[in-house]
């Protein structure tokens, strides 16, 4: 059900006119509390534009925490990038104008679907107790082509796998032009694009059957071979993840240089964002807007790691003051090598082909001190908890 809160009673009546007779009014948001705590079965809660701003984002706030699939619909009479910004911390799941009646009747809707999905997904609507018999997710990321990332997202999953002590999945999700294939020199017979054409049908074995193995414990989910491909949406993408880690330990996914929606989706669902950058003034600028985005964006600050590839090029910029500008550790320094490209160009990741190369000795450490410890330790971002960034990255660009 939804549940109004305003302290006018003229704009809860038009609230409620607008979302039929089956919502509950309720006068102030201490009411709506009282209300929530003995009507476990609320789908959503409508706080309509008279209750101040800090209540109600207090409000989403404790809910998010404590009710997660319980979704808050924000009314304000402007809705302007300030409170969009605001709304988006708090984990509000929309923000509408007073007037946009409409709009209120499809965001409440938005929200009941994703209630009762969630339901369905976790038996009493109660969140996930923990991620045991689910495999950890592991985002790869920079901002900057030429960092590097296929190839440590290549080489982790390569590390990670060890001759098949553990099952891992990497997910080429660069849709336009993923380098994982031709990384790894394999030959798929089925890639991403075709899990479009399964819809409603996609499953376990849908997406078993458009997997790759490169190598005992490593399986390969590949980007499109052809340009162009459509309809992978953020939402299939999703599901396809979720899939994927009821199947393998480690899901390692290597990502386009683009906060996309498809890239968004990974993040919500990673346990680990590896981020990587090189030794230089635009890298490390495109690492710190980074940085910048994902707390705006609410991502957990201990979920991030980052790494410097080509850690020991003498370029003038040392370690501590690389640390000192972004406020944050270096988890892992990766060398140069010129042996790097050449492992890329025999489709052999240098973890594999030479083990005690430096490169392999500075990767395997990152995944034992970083990656390994995540299998056995709550998801961060469970489903109940993902906030629609998307949606809000959208308005936002329309009010700026």
């Amino acid at each position: 059900m939804t549940v109004i809160v305003d302290y006018d009673q003229t704009g809860a009546q038009t609230l409620q006119a607008a979302l039929g007779t089956e919502a509950v009014v309720l006068p102030n948001v201490d009411a709506l509390r009282r209300h929530l705590d003995t009507h476990l079965g609320e789908d959503a809660v409508v706080v309509g534009a008279h209750v101040d701003l800090e209540s109600a984002l207090d409000l989403a706030g404790n809910m998010r925490l404590n009710r997660p699939s319980l979704g808050v619909v924000l009314v304000r009479r402007r809705v302007d990038t300030s409170v969009l910004a605001d709304a988006l911390r708090a984990g509000v799941r929309e923000v509408v104008e007073e007037r946009d009646l409409a709009g209120l009747n499809a965001a409440v809707a938005r929200v009941r679907e994703l209630a009762r999905a969630l339901r369905d997904q976790v038996p009493g609507n109660e969140p996930p107790e923990g991620t045991e018999g689910r495999g950890s997710l592991i985002t790869v990321f920079s901002a900057k082509g030429g960092c590097g990332k296929t190839t440590l997202a290549t080489n982790l999953a390569a590390s990670l796998a060890d001759n098949g002590r553990h099952e891992v999945c990497l997910v080429d999700l660069d849709l336009s032009f993923g380098d994982v294939a031709i990384a790894l020199q394999i030959f798929p017979s089925h890639t991403i694009a075709d899990a479009v054409t399964l819809g409603v049908k996609l499953d376990a074995d849908a997406v078993d059957s458009l997997l790759t193995p490169h190598s005992p414990g490593l399986t390969t989910l590949v980007a499109p071979v052809e340009p162009g491909a459509t309809g992978i949406s953020a939402e299939l993408v999703g599901r396809i993840l979720d899939l994927l880690r009821e199947r393998f330990e480690f899901v390692v996914v290597d990502t386009p240089p683009a906060f996309d929606d498809q890239v968004l989706a990974a993040f919500d669902r990673s346990d680990l964002i590896a981020l990587i950058a090189t030794l230089d003034i635009p890298a490390l600028k495109n690492l710190k807007l980074t940085l910048e985005t994902l707390a705006l964006l609410n991502y957990p600050r201990e979920k991030w790691a980052v790494l410097l590839n080509r850690a020991d090029s003498k370029v003038g910029l040392a370690l501590n003051e690389v640390e000192k500008t972004l406020k944050v550790p270096i988890s892992a320094q990766i060398p140069s090598s010129r042996d790097v490209p050449a492992s890329i160009n025999r489709g052999v990741p240098i973890v594999l082909d030479d083990p005690k190369h430096p490169v392999s000795l500075a990767i395997k450490q990152f995944a034992q001190r970083s990656v390994i410890p995540v299998n056995q330790a709550e998801s961060s971002i469970p489903a109940d908890l993902r906030a629609d960034r998307r949606g809000f990255l959208r308005r936002k660009a329309k009010t700026s």
